[in-house]
């Protein structure tokens, strides 16, 4: 799940933007004040930060400076109240990636960090992916079991992919549908069926799902 870390001390804001996010499938931390935001983005790994310029203890561009000297890359998108072109310049300079100015519209906002989140996945998706004893191979379309390769069908490889690409956020039976069987007329029953038939092959135990797990009246979610 893409982690974004939104530094906001005003309550209302900060709610907001949680609850828009969250709803948006990204995993959202909310920190109120400088030195925690600071703190967190250190520490933690978020593939973005939303950063509120005026804020307690530390403001944002302060914090966007000592981030980037700490050799912390992590893209951000700045939020400011503020109009004048030298402090948008100023933290683009101190190395903020992007600027919104309030008040702005969830729209703008959302747009902007899906595009921010474009650019800076330049390095490759990752061949292959391990989980437990299993090992996909994206290039080479192979599940193998240690060293031994597992039989696996088109629709079955393409369900995992989209599973493992989509780790930790829950999946519709209708967005399964969509985007892996092209037969308008296929139902939820078809999801069901291959999904248990996935558990059979890279389920320690098919009965009890560690990795692909059902999640009551929404879908499914990988967790590994």
């Amino acid at each position: 799940m893409t982690r974004i870390l939104v530094v906001e001390d005003d309550p209302g804001i900060a709610l907001g933007l949680e609850e828009d996010l969250t709803l948006e499938g990204y995993g959202v931390e909310i920190a109120s004040d400088g030195e925690t935001a600071l703190r967190r983005a250190r520490e933690g790994r978020f593939d973005l930060i939303v950063l509120d310029v005026m804020l307690p203890k530390k403001d944002g561009l302060q914090i966007c400076r000592e981030l980037r000297r700490g050799g912390v890359n992590t893209p951000i998108i700045l939020l400011t109240a503020r109009t004048q072109e030298a402090e948008k310049v100023l933290g683009l300079q101190l190395g903020a990636d992007d600027y919104v100015t309030k008040p702005f519209s969830p729209l703008e906002l959302r747009a902007r960090i899906q595009a921010l989140l474009r650019r800076s996945a330049g390095a490759p998706a990752p061949e292959t992916h391990r989980f437990g004893e299993m090992e996909v191979n994206f290039t080479r379309c192979e599940l193998r079991r240690g060293d031994a390769l597992v039989e696996i069908t088109p629709v079955e490889f393409k369900l995992l992919s989209m599973f493992l690409r989509s780790r930790g956020r829950v999946l519709s039976r209708q967005q399964l549908l969509d985007q892996v069987w092209a037969d308008a007329t296929c139902g939820d029953r078809v999801v069901d069926t291959h999904v248990s038939n996935l558990r059979k092959k890279i389920e320690p135990d098919p009965g009890q799902p560690r990795y692909l797990v059902s999640v009551r009246g929404m879908g499914y979610r990988f967790d590994g």
